[in-house]
């Protein structure tokens, strides 16, 4: 019985995780409105590492977006498993991660659909 619970609970977090990790990268994406201002404020950082192919700096900034999504999205769920004691992520912590980068994912869905 306790290890169908640890079953479940694995199963739990991993879709929890697939779902935060697509999040990310669909705001990472060229129609992110996030998009073009870390665009042009990577130019110069990408001329300092001989980055001069624009499909490459395009690529670059998606990825760069993509994680910082993960990373600012990832915050409050830090916080909570710092505050509870928790040694591993739970699917409620994960949940939280989850939360945070749809939060910070919102604008990008709403001028993907047309809301701007």
């Amino acid at each position: 019985m306790e290890d169908e619970a640890e079953r479940l609970a694995t199963m739990q977090r991993d879709v929890l995780l697939i779902v935060t990790a697509g999040l990310s990268l669909l705001n990472g994406m060229h129609f992110s409105p996030f998009f073009d201002p870390v665009f042009f404020l990577m130019r110069p950082f990408a001329a300092g590492f001989f980055i001069t192919s624009p499909i490459l700096l395009f690529y670059f900034t998606s990825l760069f977006i993509s994680l910082l999504t993960l990373l600012v999205g990832g915050i409050p769920a830090a916080i909570y498993e710092r505050a509870n004691n928790l040694q591993q992520s739970t699917p409620v912590s994960i949940g939280i991660w989850l939360a945070g980068v749809a939060i910070f994912a919102a604008p990008t869905f709403l001028g993907f659909f047309g809301g701007r």
